[in-house]
């Protein structure tokens, strides 16, 4: 009986040691799919599906390509008919901005309520005005403020003779206090006026002609 049990454990560590020499020779022999560092150069994995993984283009924002600005050019006017005005100019003035602003918007979103054809909403150049003042001893003056006059512009097309005297006497009871109203025929000029004079620029134009 001993000596079954003996071959036995013989047998059991021949089999570990057996095992554990493939183990260390498993380690130092490294494999072809799972190569260890700096023994091999062959990549596996370039040819296998990455399925988009570390891919980083698609969350950057996209350019998107400015179009050139064109020139502004002017619209045709439209002439007046019997029972329908051309083009009419609402043009709003006042030193708050936002007050100025604020009621073109208002002019804006009551055109589009009663079918009124808005052409253009813009805004004219800032008038600087500085008031002097002189003192009571001496005549030398001396700037004591300075108004900027902000304007805007709401510019209407074909407007009915019967609608036009309600649109402005709700125009005129709403009109903000500071505010200044006027309505006139859009012409050329009221075009020019929408633009910055630059002198300097005229006098080189001159020259060249």
């Amino acid at each position: 009986m001993n000596v079954i049990f003996q071959k036995l454990r013989d047998s059991l560590t021949q089999q570990a040691f057996l095992l554990n020499k493939m183990i260390q020779l498993h380690r130092a022999t490294p494999s072809i799919q799972h190569p260890v560092w700096g023994i091999t150069n062959e990549r596996q994995y370039y040819k296998m599906p990455t399925h988009g993984i570390g891919r980083w283009r698609h969350l950057l924002e996209k350019k998107v390509q400015r179009k050139k600005k064109d020139h502004l050019q002017m619209v045709p006017v439209v002439p007046s008919a019997g029972t329908v005005y051309g083009t009419l100019n609402v043009t709003l003035s006042g030193y708050d901005m936002t007050v100025v602003k604020c009621f073109s918007q208002y002019i804006h979103h009551m055109c589009n309520r009663l079918n009124i054809k808005v052409e253009e909403c813009y805004a004219l150049p800032t008038k600087t005005t500085e008031v002097m003042v002189m003192p009571k001893h001496g005549t030398k003056m001396s700037v004591d403020a300075v108004l900027k006059t902000h304007r805007r512009v709401v510019q209407l097309r074909s407007l009915s003779t019967e609608l036009c005297p309600i649109f402005m006497d709700v125009l005129l009871k709403n009109l903000p206090e500071g505010v200044q109203l006027s309505v006139k025929e859009h012409t050329e000029e009221d075009f020019k006026a929408r633009f910055k004079e630059r002198p300097e620029l005229q006098d080189l134009m001159a020259k060249l002609n």
